[in-house]
């Protein structure tokens, strides 16, 4: 039977979804937390306190983040997303309707929400607008054979270290140039033009990626400050990223989302394997990626921590390869956390608490939004001004807080309603209709919900 073509577009029915890939959302959405916190509560350098003290209960904290979920999360969320886009076109595809128009008309609005996240509710780890600019190059490439498509991530790991590479190069000729030009002035010599603005340069660039102790305690006052204090912060350091230093950030994403289309494609993130491939996946993947993520974390704790000793580690090292370990070790992480848990889900473990997750990840754009909302009213000055008060550890107290409420209100929600407040908003944009909201009084009801 061919498909009426004079039929409107519209997000996928309730019972299409992957339930997979719901719970594994859940459980990336829950985990970011755990790494944007410290950005949300605490100054640059926050770890110089405890970062070779192994005594102390915040080095084990940061230990075990760091080694088992610290870019994990984020690469899982990253692959979710590209399996995501190969989701929504292939179901408008059997639909019979195209899905680019409505493809961008759907990452333009993500774009939006992420400036609007970003600048107005001040959060400078904004993922949205990222996502959004990525997603319209991942597209692109929906229709590449699976293999290829995982070949991008060690090829982007290439161009990554070799564009980090460049910048680290960069940082360290003004480094080097503003060191000559403040030698001839303690000479008490004339600086050149050149010489004045490499101290101009050096100075900026010191402020914006080492700050000292003045610069980190200014910052500090900032954030502990009223909206516009931390917004005059926030907002120059977040465009930034979102502008000059985009082209540094977009491959890692890009890989990740299309390597989540090949595993899509495979059939790993929907759960098509057997059992045995994901405990082969999940035993390589920790058998090398834990002993990688342990050296990498022990050259760490061996080097100091600090602005100064990184400003020494620059102008005594033309290059550091500890970059190359990080993203084969969290690749390798990834998959194998992933890999478990699609064996509990597929053997039904823990049911109650994953359909949970399940609900979590269906509003992973709202329960994302108020993870932001819930820590700067928490932490930021025109808040309750926790910023700098609380110790590491202390902040995952108030992650798991955050996780409790969303994992129940999250089911509570869903129970009534086929969509998150601000999936429904995203989707009734995207496709230009307002979009039924409350779920049908009977089950076997027929409806559109979230994608």
């Amino acid at each position: 039977m061919q498909p009426n073509p004079s039929t409107k577009a519209q997000p996928v029915a309730q019972a299409d979804r992957i339930q997979t890939i719901d719970i594994l959302r859940g459980v990336a959405l829950l985990g970011i937390l755990m790494m944007n916190i410290p950005a949300f509560a605490m100054p640059e350098q926050f770890s110089e306190v405890f970062h070779q003290d192994w005594h102390s209960i915040n080095f084990w904290t940061d230990a075990i983040i760091d080694v088992f979920f610290e870019g994990k999360m984020r690469a899982l969320f990253s692959m979710l997303f590209g399996a995501g886009i190969l989701l929504f076109v292939m179901r408008k595809k059997d639909a019979g309707h195209s899905s680019t128009g409505l493809f961008y008309r759907r990452m333009g609005w993500l774009v939006l929400f992420g400036l609007i996240h970003a600048h107005v509710l001040l959060w400078e780890g904004d993922i949205l607008y990222g996502y959004g600019m990525v997603g319209m190059l991942a597209f692109l490439f929906r229709n590449m054979k699976p293999r290829y498509l995982a070949m991008g991530v060690p090829l982007v790991a290439i161009i990554d270290f070799t564009g980090s590479a460049l910048f680290y190069q960069n940082v360290r000729n003004q480094r080097l140039e503003y060191n000559k030009a403040i030698a001839i002035e303690k000479q008490h010599k004339p600086l050149s033009k050149e010489q004045k603005e490499a101290i101009t340069t050096w100075s900026a660039t010191e402020k914006e990626f080492l700050p000292n102790k003045t610069i980190i305690a200014a910052h500090t006052r900032s954030m502990k400050s009223d909206y516009s204090g931390v917004a005059q912060y926030i907002r120059p350091l977040t465009w930034g990223f979102q502008t000059k230093y985009l082209i540094f950030l977009i491959w890692d994403v890009l890989a990740l989302m299309m390597l989540g289309m090949a595993l899509y494609k495979w059939q790993f993130i929907s759960g098509g394997w057997t059992d045995a491939q994901y405990k082969r996946t999940a035993f390589i993947g920790y058998a090398i990626g834990l002993p990688l993520v342990m050296i990498d974390y022990y050259h760490d704790f061996t080097e100091p921590s600090d602005s100064a000793a990184a400003i020494t580690y620059i102008e005594t090292h033309a290059m550091s390869w500890w970059g190359l370990i990080y993203p084969f070790q969290r690749i390798l992480l990834v998959m194998a956390h992933a890999s478990v848990l699609i064996l509990l889900v597929k053997h039904g473990v823990w049911r109650a608490f994953t359909k949970r997750l399940a609900a979590v990840g269906q509003m992973a754009f709202t329960n994302y939004i108020m993870q932001t909302v819930f820590c700067t009213l928490f932490f930021f000055g025109y808040g309750l001004n926790y910023f700098a008060e609380l110790e590491f550890y202390q902040l995952y107290f108030v992650v798991a807080a955050i996780w409790v409420i969303q994992l129940i209100v999250s089911p509570l929600w869903m129970k009534y309603f086929l969509f998150g407040p601000l999936e429904w908003v995203w989707r009734s944009l995207t496709y230009w209709q307002m979009q039924p909201m409350r779920r049908p009084a009977f089950d076997n009801e027929p409806v559109a919900a979230i994608n």
